[in-house]
């Protein structure tokens, strides 16, 4: 019993005293956690900012949720300005979400094979989300060929 008890304490490991110093295990990450903890609270903020503005500007502007149809999109996205926050908008929620579930994963996946396929699904998702939404944004038409009169915007011509 007492060799057992000798060999637990001996592969314990050891427990530094209360008022010792604090040394920091070297390592070579860098400081990527760092940025991603710093990004994770701007991109927040912008996001909050982003979000609000989107939900005013489509819920309580004009008619509000009724107005929302094919021609108030192609109305708004024909002005780079909304093209460009919704880009934003799109990218950072992408950005900012696929940097949350990296955290999960790396916190919750064990084995480093599960880890790896997670995280590369993941990353392939986001890439396919953002490129697809920017092509979206970008390529829509407002104005499409052939499309009736009453659901294309005002500003098309007929």
């Amino acid at each position: 019993m007492a060799d057992t008890a000798t060999e637990a304490q001996a592969s314990a490991p050891e427990i530094a005293a209360p008022r010792d110093r604090y040394k920091r295990k070297k390592t070579t990450r860098g400081n990527y956690e760092l940025y991603s903890w710093v990004f994770m609270r701007a991109s927040g903020v912008l996001l909050i900012v982003l979000i609000f503005g989107h939900l005013f500007v489509n819920l309580m502007v004009g008619d509000g949720v009724h107005a929302i149809d094919f021609a108030f999109v192609g109305g708004k996205w024909s002005s780079p300005f909304w093209q460009v926050w919704d880009l934003l908008m799109l990218w950072l929620a992408m950005f900012h979400g696929t940097n949350g579930v990296r955290t999960v994963i790396n916190d919750y996946a064990e084995r480093d094979g599960v880890r790896m396929t997670l995280k590369v699904l993941l990353y392939l998702a986001a890439v396919i989300t953002v490129v697809l939404g920017t092509l979206v944004i970008f390529t829509f038409s407002p104005c499409p060929h052939g499309a009736p009169a009453d659901l294309v915007p005002a500003f098309c011509s007929a």
